[in-house]
């Protein structure tokens, strides 16, 4: 049974395994009278060729209270973008592919490169991007979900429960961020999580003293969790960056633009499981390497807009209190494994820190070197305001390529 208890300065709410999904989904079915839903889906071309977003798109088909799906696709073809409008004819809601290689598309990107309003690189961040615009620019929907395409264990009860709370209008949440536990086939996942995001934030804390947005993030049991909904106008303003420090930025845009009585956390899963990225310690530009080099350069760039000052010496007194706490956490979750009839590989764990260690290192220089870096993308609101009918030309780009390539 799930435990009540409320850690942190963000509300949690649990799963008490109470409540049959059919009296949510009822629940549901009334608040989309007045309150319309829609889920964006950001998804590889890949992923259609897998398990995961077949299984995902039949569990979405049973889901009678969506107003639209926005799926963005990336690295497809002509003739895979074909296939994909074909792969996702199951759902039963109004669904939108936004073909982001197609000629239209780019066009309108290199539009809004031209007036430095691009995102800077290729990335999910910059496919959720374009899917909140489109969004947008349909208006079909007030409140909106956002997971991953490649969850193995998925059913439509993590939807339900992460629409739940920026669904139900007795609630007066504009963000819901979900978590669960990253446990599945015998093992303890969810390294980056785990191994750097919390003995990081413990390290700032030791390094830099008490810091309200720290409280914020150390608040947030899985806060690289893919999965969270919002209600529309939370797109309008926020600035999310184009990288791996996606998840981390778009939290801290929550703590730049609400009260934190706005923000909670949902319990949306029992089980969850999904593709994992490699290590790739030989390659910072890949996997979990890279993926560490965001999200500590995404933390101190908050940490610096905040008042902070970091230095060289300030990195290496980060990095020295991080790799003890980490080695810390190692020993925890391995007695945690232990006690749960679980594997956890020492080794393994401690090789991850070490190449954590190194990269929040290299993470801080790269900051120290690239003081006028642009990590976010601009928000809807300066991208309209610039080009005042972008979302109409994105809008009229989708169903053109829609109409043509059905």
């Amino acid at each position: 049974m799930g435990d009540f208890y409320q850690n942190g300065i963000i509300t949690t709410l649990h799963d008490l395994k109470q409540r049959p999904l059919e009296h949510m989904e009822d629940e549901l079915r009334q608040f989309s009278q007045t309150r319309p839903m829609g889920l964006i889906l950001p998804s590889l071309f890949s992923e259609l060729e897998g398990d995961a977003l077949a299984n995902i798109v039949n569990e979405l088909s049973k889901v009678d209270y969506l107003n639209e799906i926005v799926i963005g696709l990336d690295r497809a073809t002509e003739e895979e973008y074909r296939y994909a409008l074909k792969f996702f004819e199951p759902l039963k809601q109004n669904f939108k592919v936004l073909w982001n290689d197609g000629p239209r598309l780019r066009a309108i990107d290199e539009k809004l490169r031209n007036e430095g309003l691009a995102p800077t690189e290729p990335g999910k961040g910059r496919n959720v991007w374009y899917c909140m615009g489109y969004t947008l620019a349909s208006g079909k929907a007030e409140s909106i979900a956002l997971h991953d395409c490649d969850i193995v264990t998925y059913d439509r009860s993590l939807l339900a429960r992460l629409l739940y709370p920026v669904a139900n209008p007795n609630f007066n949440y504009e963000f819901c961020k979900g978590y669960y536990a990253r446990v599945a086939s015998g093992k303890i996942h969810g390294r980056v999580s785990r191994l750097l995001v919390t003995p990081l934030i413990r390290a700032l804390k030791r390094t830099i003293g008490h810091n309200d947005y720290l409280d914020f993030i150390d608040s947030f049991r899985y806060p690289l969790a893919g999965e969270f909904s919002f209600r529309a106008d939370v797109m309008t303003d926020i600035r999310i960056p184009s990288d791996w420090g996606l998840e981390v930025g778009v939290l801290s845009e929550m703590n730049r633009n609400y009260a934190n009585n706005r923000l909670c956390q949902a319990d949306i899963a029992d089980v969850y499981d999904h593709k994992h990225q490699e290590l790739s310690p030989e390659d910072a530009a890949k996997g979990l390497s890279k993926m560490s080099i965001d999200i500590s350069k995404a933390l101190f760039r908050k940490l610096a807009t905040n008042g902070i000052v970091f230095n060289s010496e300030t990195f290496r007194s980060i990095k020295a209190t991080y790799f003890r706490i980490a080695l810390d956490f190692v020993e925890t979750y391995y007695n945690d494994a232990r006690m749960n009839g679980l594997k956890l590989d020492v080794h393994s764990e401690e090789k991850a820190v070490e190449l954590f260690a190194k990269n929040i290192l290299a993470a801080g220089q790269s900051f120290l070197d690239n003081p006028m870096e642009k990590p976010f993308v601009p928000s809807w609101n300066r991208v309209t305001s610039a080009i005042p009918d972008v979302l109409e030309q994105i809008h009229t780009a989708v169903d053109q390529d829609m109409e043509e390539y059905s």
